[in-house]
């Protein structure tokens, strides 16, 4: 099956109390294997913090209070590197703050919340301003904000670069450049290998559909032009996804949300709409919501430990499979021979593993509705014993032959769509689960 026919398929996950309240304009990132969720709006400005378990189905509100934490924030960005968090912008009024750069810090271990405060005040050190709807990556030991929406100066095109380890700010400039994605926000940006790519949002009040590569080594913008690919789009989200680049949702404009998830191929240059299962539950119309990777062959599962932008090699992959993986992801072929052929398990998380159905041949509509998660697992008491020692953060509970990151490296391969417009009937957010079928 090429990759463009690869099909999708989409199961909602139920949430049940406690769970944050539906929200949009959020933000979401992933580090070892557990999703944090941060701010947003829902029917008022929400300052609240959360921690989502996909093992488990469980959330875990995290304290968010206090002069170091961030306060009531939307549109903002939000990135993991070696155990911290990176929250930037979103301020409503950044003129009645006194924090003059929006970027505050939690460390996942201690669960604490810093407020950066760099010396801002020297001209050689210059900060970004308070800004919404940017785009936030992570390449090598850095974080890089393109665009976003500034107050009374409308649409930007500044790109900065965080350091990591001196925890300065510098500004690349872009203005003496010829070709470039210029003033920019609402789009989505993604880094690969040694270039980062940035597709579609507004540019003042004009929706783009271009699609724009960043190259780190050679510092210029180089402008891919393609036949076809997603039209006009503002509030979507994209993910690396092995070779390739998944996006997801948004809109032709702020009040069209759109169920497509298509595929850019980086390796061929070119873009195909991916499919849904026929017996799959239909893709959510989302716009403002949150996409995360979970799983080796997405990049947010490695970038988020190991500090690096590479995508995960063969001899990698081998050596993981190789592995005791305590639990895997049904929705692929059993047998590499059986074509189209998908094997589904899933199982009612209440309680935890019962109830489990099987459900064959489910690329031709054959056999029960999948519900619930695809998450199955080969090895329930070797999963016990490991999510137990993993969970207990206390030293000397338990010996494991591999790192903390390894539970999350074997996490199957899932897409999380979290959140996003419009807003369910339902107090809880949504969750909805997405995996690719032979790819």
């Amino acid at each position: 099956m090429s990759h463009r026919s690869s099909p999708s398929l989409w199961n909602v996950l139920p949430q049940r109390s406690p769970a944050p309240c539906d929200r949009y304009k959020h933000a979401c990132c992933s580090y070892r294997g557990e999703v944090f969720m941060l701010g947003g709006r829902s029917s008022s400005l929400l300052r609240d913090f959360w921690k989502y378990n996909v093992v488990r189905n469980e959330w875990t509100e995290l304290d968010c209070g206090g002069d170091a934490a961030p306060e009531e924030l939307q549109e903002h960005s939000m990135v993991a590197h070696q155990g911290f968090l990176y929250v930037f912008g979103g301020m409503i009024d950044s003129v009645y703050t006194k924090w003059r750069t929006p970027l505050w810090m939690f460390d996942v271990e201690n669960k604490q919340w810093m407020c950066w405060q760099g010396r801002s005040n020297l001209p050689q050190n210059p900060v970004p301003a308070n800004r919404k709807a940017h785009s936030a990556v992570v390449f090598g030991s850095s974080m890089y904000i393109y665009g976003g929406y500034i107050d009374i100066r409308g649409s930007s095109q500044e790109f900065w670069n965080f350091d990591f380890d001196t925890m300065l700010w510098s500004l690349l400039d872009c203005t003496q450049m010829e070709v470039g994605p210029g003033p920019r926000h609402s789009h989505s940006a993604i880094a690969h290998l040694d270039c980062m790519y940035l597709f579609g949002g507004l540019k003042g009040l004009r929706e783009q559909r271009d699609l724009w590569r960043w190259s780190f080594a050679s510092q210029a913008w180089t402008s891919l032009k393609t036949t076809s690919g997603p039209s006009k789009l503002v509030g979507h989200s994209a993910v690396v996804y092995r070779d390739s680049m998944l996006l997801f949702g948004g809109g032709e404009t702020q009040q069209a949300p759109s169920s497509c998830l298509w595929r850019y191929s980086f390796n061929t240059q070119t873009w195909g709409k991916l499919a849904v299962l026929p017996s799959s539950s239909p893709p959510p119309h989302r716009i403002h919501h949150c996409c995360v990777g979970l799983g080796c062959s997405y990049q947010s599962a490695l970038t988020t430990t190991t500090s690096t932008t590479m995508t995960p090699s063969v001899t990698a992959r081998n050596r993981l499979e190789s592995k005791l993986r305590p639990f895997k992801n049904k929705c692929f072929p059993s047998n590499p021979d059986t074509g189209g052929d998908i094997e589904l398990k899933t199982f009612n998380r209440d309680p935890l593993l019962t109830e489990v159905t099987d459900c064959h041949n489910a690329v031709n509509g054959k056999g029960v509705e999948p519900v619930g998660n695809c998450l199955t697992f080969e090895n329930q008491e070797a999963f016990g014993e490991k999510w137990s020692c993993w969970d207990t953060e206390k030293e000397g509970t338990c010996e494991l032959e591999e790192s903390n990151d390894s539970m999350a490296q074997h996490l199957p391969d899932l897409l999380l769509v979290l959140g996003g417009k419009p807003l369910t009937r339902h107090t809880t957010v949504s969750v909805w689960q997405m995996t690719l079928a032979n790819l």
